[in-house]
């Protein structure tokens, strides 16, 4: 047997469902930006700002560490670029770890 009538307007409806779902979440996010304004602007500089300072200071720490090691302890390996990635990795991951849990607390905003 095929498929009946009662399955392709089941078919309908969910579709229709699909639908409804999607422009209520298009209509929340319009909504949402026009009460916020400028806010998401400001926040989206601040972020980056944010982000560049966390990347720049812990490879610049680690730059820094590395000088002092190579001084203390010169020998075959650079200390300084070294620590240059690795400064580089942790400022990466913090600023990963930040872009993330803001992104989160948007998120539950949403919801």
């Amino acid at each position: 047997m095929g498929p009946g009538k009662d399955d392709h307007r089941r078919d309908e409806g969910k579709g229709e469902k699909d639908l409804v779902d999607r422009v209520d979440e298009k209509a929340g996010r319009r909504i949402r930006a026009r009460r916020e304004g400028d806010r998401s602007v400001w926040f989206g500089i601040g972020m980056f700002g944010m982000v560049g300072w966390t990347v720049a200071l812990t490879t610049l720490i680690g730059v820094f560490i590395g000088i002092w090691m190579d001084r203390t302890w010169p020998g075959t390996i650079s200390w300084t670029l070294t620590m240059f990635a690795l400064g580089l990795v942790v400022g990466c991951m913090n600023a990963w770890y930040w872009v993330s849990r803001e992104s989160r607390l948007y998120d539950d905003e949403d919801e």
